[in-house]
C-alpha cells in the first residue's frame, strides 16, 4: 500500500537485471549500437544536405527519416547505457516524461514521414508528367511542415492529457518511459486518455496504412502497365525499399502495441519488443536507403573514396 500513495519525483524502472558477467557485453553492445545509429544516420543526412543534385522532392522528404530516427534513438540509448553501466534503476519523473515525449514523436513521425514518401512516389510513378509541377519546393515544404506540426500536435495533446492527472505510484512496468507506462502510475479515471490514444492509433495505423496501401496498389498497376522494362524495374526497386522500411516499423510497432494489451505475456518479451522498435529501424533505415538507392550510394562511395581514403 505504501507505493499507492508514493508521489516521489523519482521513478523506479524495471531494469534489465543483468548478471555481473553480462554487464560489460551489454554495455559494449548498447554503445556500439548507438554509435552505428549515429554514424549511419548522420552520413545519410550529410550526403543529402551537401549534394545539391539530391535536393529533389524524394530526398528532401527522406531527409526527415534519419532526423526522426536520431530523435528516437537518442531518447533511448543514453538512458539505457547509463542504466547498464551504473546499475541504477531510478529516473526523475520529468526526465521520464521527456523521454516518453520524444519516443512518441519518433513513433508517430516515422509513420507520417513514410506516408509522405509513399505519396511522393505515387505522384512520380502514376503521374510523371505532372510531377515537376505538383511536387514543387513550396509543396514539399508544406508537406514536411504538416508532417511535423501534426505529429507535434498529436503528441503534445497526448501528454497534456497525461500530466493533468494525479500520480500516486512510482514503480514503472518498463525499462524505458512511454505513455502507457506513465499512465499506469495514475490513480484516476483515464477514459479520456484511452479514447485519445485509440484516436492516435487510428490516425497512425488505419488512416496511414490505408493511404500507403492505396498508393502502392496504384504504383504496382502503373508499373505493370508501362512498356519500358527499365522504368518498371527502377520504380519497383524504389517501392520495395520503402515497403521493407515500412513493414519493419509496422511489425515492430504492432507487436509493441499488442504486448501492452496482453496481460499474460512475458515481461522480458514485452521489454525486448519495445526496445527493438527503437533499435532496429534507426539502424536499418539508413543502411537500406544507402545501399538500395543508387544516387545516394554513389555519393557516399564517392565521398569516402575521395575524402576519407584518397587514392
Amino acid at each position: 500500500m505504501g507505493d499507492l500513495y508514493n508521489i516521489s519525483s523519482i521513478l523506479v524502472l524495471k531494469g534489465f537485471n543483468l548478471p555481473p558477467e553480462s554487464v560489460f557485453p551489454a554495455f559494449l553492445f548498447a554503445t556500439l549500437s548507438y554509435m552505428i545509429v549515429l554514424f549511419c544516420n548522420l552520413v545519410l543526412i550529410l550526403t543529402i544536405v551537401l549534394n545539391k543534385c539530391l535536393h529533389q522532392p524524394m530526398y528532401l522528404i527522406l531527409l526527415n527519416l534519419p532526423i526522426n530516427d536520431l530523435i528516437g534513438s537518442t531518447a533511448l540509448f543514453p538512458q539505457v547505457i547509463k542504466e547498464i553501466l551504473s546499475n541504477t534503476k531510478t529516473m526523475y519523473y520529468s526526465a521520464c516524461v521527456a523521454q516518453a515525449f520524444f519516443i512518441h514523436i519518433y513513433g508517430v513521425g516515422a509513420v507520417f514521414i513514410l506516408t509522405a514518401m509513399a505519396y511522393d512516389r505515387y505522384i512520380a510513378i502514376c503521374y510523371p508528367l505532372k510531377y515537376n509541377t505538383t511536387m514543387t519546393n513550396a509543396h514539399i515544404m508544406k508537406i514536411i511542415t504538416m508532417v511535423w506540426l501534426f505529429n507535434l500536435l498529436l503528441i503534445v495533446v497526448l501528454f497534456v492529457l497525461l500530466l493533468r492527472l494525479p500520480r500516486c505510484r512510482s514503480l514503472m512496468s518498463h525499462t524505458y518511459c512511454d505513455n502507457p507506462s506513465l499512465l499506469a502510475l495514475v490513480c484516476a479515471n483515464t477514459t479520456i486518455n484511452n479514447i485519445y490514444g485509440l484516436f492516435i492509433l487510428t490516425v497512425t495505423q488505419v488512416a496511414s496504412n490505408a493511404l500507403i496501401l492505396y498508393t502502392y496498389l496504384h504504383i504496382l498497376i502503373a508499373c505493370f502497365k508501362t512498356r519500358r522494362s527499365d522504368t518498371r524495374a527502377k520504380a519497383l526497386q524504389t517501392c520495395a525499399t520503402h515497403l521493407v522500411v515500412f513493414l519493419l516499423l509496422e511489425c515492430l510497432g504492432l507487436f509493441t502495441i499488442i504486448s501492452y494489451r496482453l496481460r499474460n505475456i512475458s515481461p522480458h518479451l514485452r521489454r525486448f519488443i519495445g526496445v527493438s522498435t527503437l533499435i532496429f529501424p534507426p539502424t536499418v533505415n539508413p543502411i537500406i536507403y544507402g545501399l538500395k538507392t543508387k544516387e545516394i550510394r554513389e555519393k557516399i562511395v564517392h565521398f569516402f573514396s575521395k575524402k576519407i581514403i584518397p587514392v
